[in-house]
């Protein structure tokens, strides 16, 4: 039987997307050539935009219990301890009505997503299943969700654009003892040690697990890096072996890149399939699940007839700009985590004399696409504020269009759109605005 969406891979972003359009009652066959959950941490975090996708997704109250909040950011700290930049964290939920950081371990995350699947009898579920074809997949559309060596992509034929970031790294993951004394005075928050000896990332995933992320420096010799004798000595100043056991130890090359040409007919690509975001941001799965939240509804609406098949022309002018600013971002705080140079990074040293920088996730505006042409907020995503009755706001609305405040000029552009009069109120006023209408996937259509 033809499916309306074929999906290629079962990772986080295609495990998503799948629960997603299974939602929103179409048939879904989804695919991955492996059939059993990679057992090996690799993502660790997601923001608190994320976490309200996952709401949407009706899998945040299973998600949460085994994941970890953290209000405490990232820390760029120099070789000397000075704190050059911090990432601010948030207390209690933030705009989008959760905490704004998520740790957690891929492969318990990647369960409940799957797990999530069995809700749906229109969704197919083929594990143990390689696609070598986009011409043997019998579906409307196609979305490779296949990863960075995509063959759907290969298919489309995408144009390769490079923005500047190759850097091998070597990941550790450890199992910590709670017991240590050097295990608890760990730190909570993410440390970026900014080291030209040196560079480095320590995380606290949860659960005992930290991750040490540690650059590839001039005469390593990358094949015994993973040894346990040559990584241990870099890590002694926080841990020694008692002090925890290894679950993981590889070396990644962290890229930054993106292609043009997400779609070519029926075939469209998500996450790795069609950007590479380095980690300095914590951003990599996080714009992957972005972009199932916006191809999702655009999917289900023209599949249903609601709308045109160009609406998913829409996906990549929108998203592309949109991950991008990311990406930049990213290969920006790379370069201050990554200055190997002594005297550049005094220099670099000397620019924070002042104190720390703080910043923000951005929140960018979307590219062009299905919005109204203005400058933000339209375009970016509306916050998500609890209602009087108790729900978030996003429980109100459903997989619909939305009209938040009192504008009622924005129903002409959306007669079907759910009417929340009053609700934002604090926000519009503080854009100067009387009303926002909001897409199915939160962003802002139109402003009144």
């Amino acid at each position: 039987m033809t499916a309306d969406v074929a999906i290629v891979g079962c990772g986080p972003v295609g495990a998503l997307l799948a629960n997603l359009l299974g939602q929103a009652g179409l048939s879904v066959d989804i695919f991955d050539r492996e059939r059993e959950i990679h057992p090996l941490p690799r993502a660790v975090h997601f923001d608190g935009e994320v976490m309200r996708i996952f709401q949407n997704a009706g899998l945040a109250g299973q998600i949460a219990p085994v994941v970890r909040s953290s209000s405490r950011g990232m820390h760029f700290v120099n070789g000397e301890g000075q704190t050059l930049m911090v990432r601010r964290g948030i207390d209690g939920p933030g705009p989008h009505g959760w905490a704004g950081n998520w740790y957690f371990h891929q492969p318990v995350l990647e369960g409940v997503l799957r797990e999530g699947l069995r809700r749906f009898a229109n969704v197919r579920i083929h594990l143990g299943h390689e696609v070598c074809s986009v011409d043997d997949v019998d579906a409307r559309y196609v979305v490779g969700c296949d990863g960075a060596r995509s063959m759907v992509r290969q298919a489309i034929g995408s144009n390769h654009r490079d923005l500047g970031l190759h850097q091998p790294w070597l990941v550790v993951d450890l199992l910590c003892d709670p017991a240590s004394p050097r295990v608890q005075a760990l730190p909570d928050y993410t440390i970026q040690l900014c080291d030209p000896a040196r560079p480095m990332t320590v995380v606290n995933v949860g659960g005992g697990r930290r991750r040490w992320e540690i650059m590839l420096m001039p005469g390593d010799d990358t094949a015994r890096l993973t040894e346990p004798g040559i990584f241990w000595p870099m890590m002694a100043r926080w841990l020694d072996p008692d002090d925890a056991r290894l679950e993981r130890a590889a070396v990644y090359t962290f890229h930054s890149v993106v292609q043009e040409g997400w779609r070519r007919g029926r075939l469209l690509l998500a996450g790795d399939a069609c950007h590479q975001t380095p980690p300095f941001l914590g951003q990599g799965m996080c714009a992957g699940l972005r972009d199932a939240a916006n191809l999702a509804w655009k999917l289900a609406a023209v599949v249903r007839g609601e709308a045109p098949d160009t609406l998913l022309d829409t996906y990549e002018s929108e998203r592309l700009p949109h991950v991008r600013t990311f990406i930049e971002l990213a290969v920006k705080l790379g370069g201050v985590l990554q200055e190997t140079d002594p005297a550049a990074a005094a220099a670099r040293d000397r620019r924070f004399a002042a104190g720390a920088e703080i910043f923000d996730f951005p929140q960018p505006q979307l590219g062009p696409g299905c919005r109204l042409d203005g400058p933000p907020p339209v375009g970016t995503i509306f916050p998500q504020p609890l209602l009087a009755d108790g729900r978030l706001m996003d429980e109100a609305i459903g997989q619909r269009f939305a009209i938040v405040g009192d504008a009622p000029g924005l129903a002409r552009l959306r007669p079907d759109a759910i009417r929340l009069p009053g609700v934002g109120g604090d926000w519009l006023a503080q854009h100067g605005l009387r009303g926002a209408l909001l897409r199915p996937d939160r962003y802002i259509y139109a402003v009144s």
